[in-house]
């Protein structure tokens, strides 16, 4: 008969002991699953992962369990009892009545945020029609603001001669060379004002 050998009785044994080590792991993975999948929201699935919702991010196969706890449960319990759903795309959170929001809950938050994108554009045309009136205010402001520049002197190209400012300096009645209709009434207006004068002298 030949001899076993220490060696080729351990390997029988490392086998044997790697098999049940798999099953153990395979019996775990396969109670946590069915917990996971029983879970009715999202603060029993994080329950029966082992962990803490708050802890940090997890680097191994629970931090995509996690995602899906997440992914299949949109609520998060409140204290008092129910259910609170938060938006991101509006800031806030509504009250649901169970761990997802129904039908009729989720058309509620769209037509939320359909108002809350109207009061977002509504804002943004009063905060631009608020701007162009600052811009105007601004600008007239400074118009108002900016220094009065002297009266323009208008001065003529062809300076005056001495002979043709004597002319202006002498009375109108003296300068009638050139026979216009208004040197010629001026010429009569002088000769009937002449006349009544005489006329007054000569009456006693």
């Amino acid at each position: 008969m030949v001899g076993l050998s220490v060696g080729d009785v351990k390997r029988p044994l490392i086998a044997l002991g790697a098999l049940i080590v798999v099953a153990l792991v395979t019996v775990a993975f396969s109670l946590r699953g069915s917990a996971l999948e029983s879970a009715r929201d999202f603060e029993e699935c994080v329950e029966a992962l082992g962990v803490n919702q708050f802890s940090p991010p997890l680097g191994d196969e629970r931090g995509p369990a996690m995602t899906g706890c997440s992914a299949r449960f949109a609520g998060r319990r409140k204290p008092g009892g129910g259910y609170s759903y938060y938006d991101f795309m509006q800031g806030r959170s509504f009250d649901i009545a169970g761990p997802n929001p129904t039908a009729e809950e989720r058309k509620q938050i769209d037509r939320e945020y359909i108002q809350f994108l109207d009061a977002q554009r509504r804002e943004a045309v009063s905060a631009e029609l608020a701007k162009k009136q600052d811009d105007q205010l601004r600008a007239d402001l400074d118009s108002a603001l900016q220094p009065v520049e002297p009266p323009l002197v208008l001065t003529p190209k062809n300076p005056t001669s001495p002979a043709v400012k004597r002319q202006v300096d002498r009375p109108k009645s003296a300068r009638c060379d050139d026979n216009s209709l208004a040197c010629g009434l001026s010429q009569l207006s002088a000769v009937v004002r002449d006349a009544f004068a005489s006329s007054s002298r000569t009456k006693p």
